[in-house]
């Protein structure tokens, strides 16, 4: 493996797909969640993968039984106590979701089990999503008392149309796979057992084929998501804005005390 993945300590590099397919996997305790380490190494590794010659494909998994549980506590608690980690941090959500827009290799993300937070902004901004039946893809913004920033207001709405989007973004109701494959958010579903080999068999095909044709049908494709960067940029700002607010404080409560959260005091003024 090339010494410059050294620099990404928590994300683990294996050739074992393919010839030209590098498997970026997510493994970390906690159904492999997202702490400050790995939300910056999933921000900053895109570029890299770009200049990498024998990369021509990338596939994305989560180790074992899942594919990512989202931020951990290490992550959210930074988020709400430090107003400079805060904006660190947004930084680092901003070039995740715009370094995988605008990187031109294919990207295919097999997703089992859940798929949360900072994962499923790698899991959705993939190019081709397999997913298995059981899977729940889960964007728990407004449950924890933010925006659903992240990558959702750039691509739900134009994966899944705008009333589907709202509506699970609104009420963060998780999605299994099949649904999410019926209303148009991923790519395929399959068996859980066949997610791998699936996703695998794509990304190998990917990597075999023509790869300036591949690439600049991607970017052109991608063009729907550089015409929407205002949008996300608000939503983005409206997410961070809401991690120095009272809500995320009951928010984040609830997640550690396992139960529903009391949303109370609300602010006097909401709209902008």
């Amino acid at each position: 493996m090339a010494a410059w993945y050294d620099e990404f300590p928590s994300l683990r590099f294996e050739r074992s797909a393919g010839d030209g397919v590098l498997e970026l996997v997510l493994d970390a305790p906690g159904l492999n969640s997202v702490g400050p380490q790995m939300h910056r190494d999933l921000a900053d590794v895109w570029p890299v993968l770009e200049r990498d010659p024998t990369v021509r494909a990338v596939l994305v998994r989560g180790e074992g039984r899942a594919f990512s549980s989202g931020g951990n506590f290490d992550l959210l608690d930074e988020m709400t106590a430090d107003y400079a980690s805060r904006i660190r941090i947004m930084g680092e959500a901003r070039d995740l979701v715009m370094n995988m827009v605008g990187f031109t290799k294919p990207v295919v993300s097999a997703i089992l089990g859940p798929a949360v937070g900072a994962g499923l902004v790698v899991a959705m901004l993939a190019d081709i999503s397999v997913v298995g039946r059981t899977a729940r893809i889960i964007d728990g913004h407004t449950r924890l008392g933010v925006a659903a920033g992240d990558h959702a207001a750039i691509c739900w709405p134009l994966l899944a149309g705008m009333a589907k989007a709202k509506y699970y973004l609104l009420t963060c109701e998780p999605l299994a796979g099949e649904e999410a494959e019926r209303i148009g958010l991923v790519s395929k579903c399959v068996d859980d057992e066949q997610v791998i080999a699936e996703a695998t068999r794509i990304a190998t095909d990917l990597a075999a084929g023509a790869q300036s044709a591949i690439r600049w049908t991607k970017s052109s494709l991608n063009q729907w998501f550089r015409m929407f960067g205002p949008v996300f940029e608000a939503s983005l700002g409206l997410e961070f804005l809401g991690f120095g607010g009272p809500e995320v404080r009951e928010g984040l409560a609830a997640h550690r005390e396992k139960r529903a959260p009391r949303f109370t005091d609300l602010p006097s003024r909401t709209t902008l």
